[in-house]
């Protein structure tokens, strides 16, 4: 069968294998609870509201997969799509890596998304879904800044830091995930890109080092990454006006 005429099939890897220090010490991040359960739930539900994902690999800490599999069997998630879990590497590269080698030959696309965005809406899932099988290779979510930005020569921490340029705001995105890919597309990038030290923090970035054009879709203000205790609070906040609103 050639490529035009497979059928198309999304799976969603969810790396989730860090420790999340900036939360503070205790569980790693993706196990902290929202509304008393814990992200990764969050951010698998997530996925699998999406009736173009068929299967969700989430990849564990690398001495922590059988916890993690327990943790999903004690949750109700849905039928219709299959969630499998994998051990994941030192790096979020190795890991990510690890859960594209578990995909199965009919996967045509994939989404990458990050255990601690828990709260993204389905909405942005299917456009970032829809965009790749549209025919783009490599798709991000992602927000006009609200903030000016400026680029500085970076210092020690807490010192003074002088400014380089102030980049033109309009021009500027915030990227979130999911994000998107044709799987042939990533699985080159992997290839082709071997980076030292704590390895590649964004596939698209990847991508784009290939010489890859990466496509934007709007995000969802939702869809803001859970790093620091604040953002625990806020997430709570959305995710009972939800309960209380929508019925989630």
């Amino acid at each position: 069968m050639s490529d035009e005429s497979r059928p198309h099939r999304t799976a969603a890897v969810i790396p989730a294998a860090g420790r999340g220090v900036r939360l503070g010490p205790g569980a790693p991040k993706a196990l902290r609870s929202i509304g008393g359960t814990p992200m990764l739930i969050h951010a698998v539900r997530a996925m699998a509201r999406s009736r173009a994902v068929s299967l969700v690999v989430v990849v564990a800490p690398s001495d922590g997969a059988a916890e993690v599999r327990h943790l999903l069997d004690e949750h109700a998630l849905p039928d219709r799509t299959e969630i499998v879990v994998v051990p994941g590497g030192d790096t979020r590269q190795e890991s990510v890596r690890a859960g594209l080698d578990a995909l199965p030959a009919d996967i045509t696309s994939v989404l990458i998304h990050d255990a601690a965005r828990p709260l993204v809406p389905v909405d942005t899932v299917d456009s970032v879904v829809e965009a790749v099988r549209d025919g783009a290779p490599a798709v991000v979510p992602a927000l006009p800044l609200a903030d000016t930005v400026k680029e500085v020569e970076p210092g020690r921490p807490g010192e003074p830091e002088p400014v380089v340029a102030t980049p033109e705001r309009a021009r500027l995105r915030a990227v979130q995930t999911p994000q998107g890919f044709d799987l042939a597309t990533l699985l080159s990038a992997h290839e082709a890109i071997a980076v030292a030290g704590e390895g590649a923090t964004d596939d698209a970035g990847m991508v784009e080092r290939t010489g890859v054009t990466v496509m934007v879709v709007p995000g969802h203000e939702e869809a803001f990454k859970v790093t620091r205790p604040l953002d625990l609070v806020l997430a709570e906040a959305v995710l009972a006006r939800r309960r209380a609103t929508d019925a989630y």
